[in-house]
């Protein structure tokens, strides 16, 4: 197990900011704000601005989606595969380090979108993809065990308010942005300068060097005996493979929201891009309940509940298409969001104590293949029916989806029990 001593070069300030369990949280959300409501989901709201402006076509915007969601699946890969094929280099570029760098990138990377060259926007996609998963695992990485070193772990499920903040604040900024009639590339900027801000909160906080002790071993004896009671290699594929449809569960909605919106309603209709930050809200709200939950409780348990809320949320949206459906549906889809990655990589901890960051990174791994496989999904059943069958029939595959994962857990409970 690693914990993160403060470096030797870092000033007596951002030491004691890394020893105030608060300031630790704090950084690691406004982090997870960044690469994840700006690094992979400022485009959601963006979309319907660059179809406005006729710099890109749906089919063509949800490729660029793909770009980034394969970008991520790469990041989530080489974090698993760093600390075994380049130790020296992974001990020098730690997590907290390697937060940072991801931070920068994607700063970069969205400023870099405003650019006025298309052909380099999928590469710039998939780059921000692979930092915003650089980000998300080194960040919780780093803060989840500096605060178990505080003795708060608890706080560790409100870094994960992180990308509800970050979406509900592109999602505000694009409704204005809307309004004042503002292009798409402009967005791209007012973003990048956001990001900006949030990290010079970040910066003092997130350093750290990791370094092999003692904290929490007395605890991984018996969390390693309730992972073998919890049932080994095959518990472990079947989390895996259910948390992988997760990824699959939320992202046509995630990425078409607005654009689903602005189809069902009135033109002209002010509700469409209220969605996303409703559902950015949501997130937050929903990470912020999810450290409340005891330690006691089987996490499978809760992420039957979620997964059942989020199905719930998309078919209230696809039965009842108005604004109280759409503002209902949003909101039920954010709620779990980030409490679901939260009590996956608490249960990938459970089963694998000994390799819990690997494990961590695979899981993150599938759940970026099921990613994927949503927009070039939604692409084909567009071509294949129009914008308002192909989004029903993605959108019930996607809810599809997640009553698979639920049940998958169902069966991991019933196989599987906890040992205590």
């Amino acid at each position: 197990m690693h914990v993160f001593a403060p470096e030797s070069t870092t000033s007596p300030s951002a030491r004691d900011w890394s020893h105030r369990p608060a300031a630790v949280a704090l950084a690691g959300m406004l982090a997870l704000a960044v690469a994840m409501g700006v690094g992979r989901f400022a485009f959601t709201p963006l979309l319907p601005m660059m179809l406005h402006d006729g710099v890109v076509t749906l089919t063509e915007g949800s490729w660029l989606a793909t770009a980034n969601y394969v970008g991520y699946l790469v990041g989530a890969l080489a974090c698993m595969a760093l600390p075994w094929l380049l130790p020296r280099l992974y001990e020098r570029w730690h997590p907290a380090r390697l937060a940072r760098a991801g931070l920068v990138a994607t700063v970069l990377l969205t400023l870099a979108m405003a650019l006025p060259l298309p052909d380099s926007w999928p590469a710039l996609r998939f780059a921000a993809g692979v930092a915003s998963a650089f980000v998300l695992l080194n960040t919780a990485a780093w803060a989840m065990v500096r605060l178990t070193v505080l003795g708060r772990p608890a706080m560790g499920g409100l870094i994960f308010c992180g990308p509800g903040v970050g979406i509900a604040l592109t999602g505000l900024a694009t409704s204005l942005m809307v309004q004042a009639q503002w292009r798409a590339a402009s967005g791209w900027v007012v973003f990048g300068l956001l990001s900006v801000l949030l990290c010079l909160v970040v910066w003092p906080v997130v350093q750290g060097r990791a370094a092999k002790a003692q904290a929490g071993a007395a605890h991984a004896p018996a969390a390693a005996a309730r992972a073998a009671g919890g049932g080994a290699a095959a518990a472990r594929g079947v989390h895996a493979l259910a948390y992988g449809l997760a990824g699959l569960g939320y992202i046509v909605t995630a990425t078409f929201l607005p654009v689903i919106a602005r189809g069902a309603l009135p033109a002209g209709s002010p509700w469409p891009d209220l969605f996303w930050p409703m559902f950015g809200a949501g997130v937050a709200v929903g990470a912020a309940l999810s450290t409340r939950a005891p330690t006691r409780w089987d996490r499978r348990w809760l992420l039957v509940a979620a997964y059942a809320m989020q199905a719930g949320g998309i078919g209230i949206g696809l039965w009842w298409p108005t604004p109280a459906g759409f503002a209902l549906s949003s909101t039920l889809l954010g709620l779990p969001f980030t409490a679901i990655t939260f009590y996956g990589l608490q249960e990938a901890r459970r089963l694998w104590p000994a390799s819990a960051d690997s494990f961590a990174s695979l899981i993150t791994a599938v759940y970026g293949l099921g990613q994927i496989m949503g927009p070039p999904m939604v692409a084909w059943l567009l071509a294949r029916g129009g914008q308002a069958q192909g989004f029903a029939q993605g959108l019930a595959l996607a809810a599809a989806a997640l009553v698979a994962g639920a049940l998958m857990y169902l069966a991991s409970v019933w196989r599987w029990p906890l040992v205590r």
